[in-house]
Order: structure tokens, then C-alpha cells, then sequence
């Protein structure tokens, strides 16, 4: 399992080597969609990222990775070559890291690349209206609350359940 910004910053650098453009909305359902498809297909029906999906206003969103990318506004986030690490037990220490796509693996880089590829003609909206229909998002929705999207609610409404 990773960590949700290393699966963003995959997305993020594929998309735009596919020239496919991605905003933080878009993003997000991807986010939603690639936890779906780990959750359905893996293997081990394992999570692809360690941190809650919550319902939002305009659909699915892992918080962490929002705030991460909020700054790029509705236009396309540009390709990730290094990021800022900060440390929370002091505010003086941070550290630029080089991006290393090896952090995931080749056989979940795929899993993931499906996905991206399967979407990359919706556009953000088409995708807040995709996950608006479906159950886990409405089940979960309360305007004000961010609820979370439980992985086993994700994993029973993909498989049919």
C-alpha cells in the first residue's frame, strides 16, 4: 500500500506524458476510481493508498491530496519532477525530494495506467456527475460533514454487491 501522494504524483507525471492535462478534480475521482479498481481487481483486494476517501460537494476527495494540489485552482497540474517534504515537528526543516517513480511498483503502475487511460475522455465534470450517481458517494454525501467512504462500501458497490 502507499502513500496518497506518491499515487498522485504518478498520475499527475503519466497524465501528462500521455497528454491527457489533469486539475485537482479530476484527480480526485481518479483517486476514487484507482482505490475501486485495487479494491476489486488486486490481487490481495487490497487498498492502492492508505488514506480515507471522504464525500465532498463535487464528489469523492482524499483530503491530504487535495490540499496538495488546491494552489493549481481548475487548471491542469504540471508534471511533477521534485516536491517539498516538510517536517511537522519543525516548521525550519524542509527538504526538496526528487521524484522517483520506483516507489510503486511496475505491476500497480499498470493497474493505475488502466484506469487513467479508461477516463482520460471524461473531464472533470463528467466524473463529478459519474460519481454522483453511484452509490458509495450518495450513501456517504451530507452537505457540511465530509464523511468517509469506507473501503468495504467502495469494494461491495464495484463488485456488484
Amino acid at each position: 500500500m502507499y502513500k496518497v501522494l506518491d499515487v498522485c504524483r504518478y498520475i499527475i507525471n503519466y497524465s501528462n506524458e500521455k497528454d491527457y492535462g489533469i486539475s485537482n478534480l479530476k484527480l480526485q475521482k481518479l483517486l476514487y476510481f484507482v482505490q475501486a479498481y485495487f479494491l476489486c481487481f488486486s490481487p490481495q483486494k487490497q487498498p492502492c493508498f492508505e488514506e480515507k476517501i471522504e464525500a465532498w460537494e463535487f464528489g469523492p476527495v482524499v483530503p491530504e491530496a487535495y490540499h496538495e494540489y488546491k494552489q493549481y485552482g481548475s487548471g491542469d497540474i504540471p508534471k511533477v519532477d521534485s516536491y517539498l517534504l516538510f517536517d511537522p515537528d519543525n516548521i525550519w526543516e524542509v527538504k526538496r525530494i526528487q521524484y522517483n517513480d520506483k516507489i510503486i511498483n511496475e505491476d500497480d503502475k499498470k493497474k493505475i495506467q488502466i484506469v487513467v487511460d479508461e477516463f482520460s475522455d471524461f473531464s472533470a465534470t463528467d466524473l463529478v456527475t459519474l460519481t454522483h450517481n453511484q452509490f458509495p458517494w450518495k450513501n456517504a454525501y451530507k452537505p457540511y460533514e465530509n464523511n468517509i467512504i469506507s473501503d468495504e462500501v467502495i469494494r461491495r458497490y464495484f463488485n456488484g454487491e
